[in-house]
């Protein structure tokens, strides 16, 4: 047989449906694997053996009873920032040590209730601040890709590392991720997976743990756009319990993919050519150009002038937002406890050693920005060119544009603690430069694969669409898959 770890989700409901594997057998190679090649990547903080097999077991016997659910039997990671029942639940971060809550996040549930496997709990930057996986408690998620003809290891991209390193080392069939600012698409940039970011209210972020709540949401990462189109399927849906949430029918997504693009108008901004950029990212984007182009889609050049100011104005708000989201840890009801003299002590101490530096920073940031005398010049500047940028997509799909094509990432995958990045924190957040503008806008946007640099490492294209209009881009990323190919990394471990 072949390793049924190979298989994409379409694949697995396929064998699964026609009864010619089981969800047992799939979940058993699935977690064979994690227990040979986790410790490889650093992707899973917690696997949960025995509840995948439980799950497992209750998946054969709705399948084989006929009542099988649309992702009956599969096999997912979840990333830590989602709420999972009596299961290890702490954003990477040591101030929620020990941490299993009591509910299920609303995202997990839907995925559960249409029959999905959890696998584990996946590794992520802590409170999903960063964009290497590098200020995780528990460590840095390692890339199944190398450059070529170099044994160095790679960053997986963050904050959902875990997600896309697990999904391109076939430690599971897909991932829950989530997006703040690029943490579903410039992973799965670095890993030549497939990153769906969905409309801001799509995904219910009841449950999940809170960086920025008005940037944050809920999407995957999986090895194609069909998987991508049948996780959002499951994963989408109107909830009382978040009030940004959209009551509005979740459509058949996967019924768009191989729809024609024919008088489709993709826009193609200028602005997104920025300095230093290298000439295969400019070039990976030609080539996009091109097989839309070829498809029959109709390329236009648009503006979307207030670009520039997307990362300063987004490196405002968020942590602005994270530092009123993180003071409810403090060391009083759950997680890390350091005793101290009195309340304000015992607060001080569980803060400063429950915290990682970089969320450190983001908190200070945050609290400075916010303080009198600063909110006025930072904060409500912020939220001005904010709304500045909404208003720049807003006129070119006014236009007529029906979706836009950039990059993903300015560059490949760079390697684990790269003194550059390490000794300048605005170089790390330069890696956001093609992504913030889009959770600003509350758009939906996808990441695919699109071809490999002079290293042999992946790049990857971005399509952005109108609200909630997720199946445009299905059809798009589709032709650029069927184009460019799928890619999969050299087995090293």
């Amino acid at each position: 047989m072949t390793d049924l770890t190979q298989l994409t989700i379409a694949e697995a409901r396929t064998k699964l449906q026609a009864k010619e594997i089981t969800a047992t057998e799939l979940t058993d190679a699935y977690l064979t694997a994690i227990d040979a090649h986790n410790a490889a990547f650093n992707a899973y903080v917690a696997v949960t053996h025995d509840i995948a097999r439980s799950m497992a077991k209750a998946s054969d016997e709705r399948l084989a009873s006929g009542k099988g659910g649309a992702l009956e039997g599969i096999p997912l990671g979840i990333k830590d920032l989602f709420a999972t029942k009596g299961v290890h639940t702490q954003a990477a971060s040591h101030i929620l040590n020990g941490f299993k809550p009591d509910y299920e996040s609303t995202v997990t549930a839907n995925l559960w209730a249409d029959g999905a496997v959890l696998l584990g709990k996946l590794n992520m930057d802590e409170f999903a601040m960063g964009s290497s996986n590098e200020t995780s408690y528990y460590g840095p998620v390692k890339n199944p890709w190398k450059a070529r003809g170099s044994d160095a290891d790679l960053v997986a991209g963050g904050s959902s590392g875990g997600s896309a390193a697990a999904v391109a080392a076939h430690l599971c069939a897909g991932a829950t991720a989530t997006d703040t600012g690029g943490s579903i698409r410039q992973p799965a940039a670095f890993t030549g997976t497939v990153g769906m970011k969905p409309t801001y209210g799509r995904c219910s972020r009841w449950g999940t743990i809170a960086y920025a709540s008005s940037l944050d949401q809920a999407g995957s990462i999986s090895r194609d756009v069909r998987d991508a189109a049948i996780m959002l399927k499951s994963m989408a849906s109107t909830d009382l319990k978040d009030s940004t949430s959209v009551d509005l029918p979740v459509p058949e997504y996967e019924s768009a993919l191989g729809q024609s693009v024919k008088g489709l108008r993709i826009g193609i901004p200028n602005e997104y050519r920025v300095d230093g950029m290298p000439d295969e990212v400019e070039k990976l984007w030609q080539e996009g150009i091109a097989y839309l182009r070829d498809a029959g889609a109709e390329i236009v050049d648009i503006s979307l002038p207030h670009t520039k100011y997307a990362l300063p104005a987004y490196y405002i708000i968020s942590p602005a937002e994270a530092s009123s989201n993180l003071a409810r840890y403090d060391g009083v009801r759950y997680g890390l406890r350091v005793p101290g003299k009195d309340i304000i002590d015992l607060y001080e101490k569980t803060r400063a050693a429950g915290f990682g530096d970089e969320v450190k920073r983001r908190v200070m940031i945050g609290t400075y920005v916010l303080s009198a005398g600063y909110y006025d010049a930072y904060y409500v500047r912020a939220q001005k060119v904010r709304s500045l940028i909404k208003r720049d997509f807003d006129l070119a799909f006014d236009a007529g544009v029906d979706a836009i094509l950039t990059p993903a990432t300015p560059s490949a995958a760079f390697g684990i603690a790269d003194k550059e990045m390490a000794a300048d924190p605005v170089k790390m957040y330069l890696n956001d430069i093609f992504t913030v503008t889009v959770n600003m806008a509350g758009l939906p946007a996808i990441s695919v694969p699109a071809g490999l640099d002079n290293q042999g490492l992946p790049l990857g294209l971005q399509l952005i669409g109108k609200p909630f209009e997720e199946e445009t881009l299905f059809r798009a990323a589709y032709v650029i898959e069927q184009s460019a190919g799928r890619f999969e990394p050299q087995k090293w471990w």
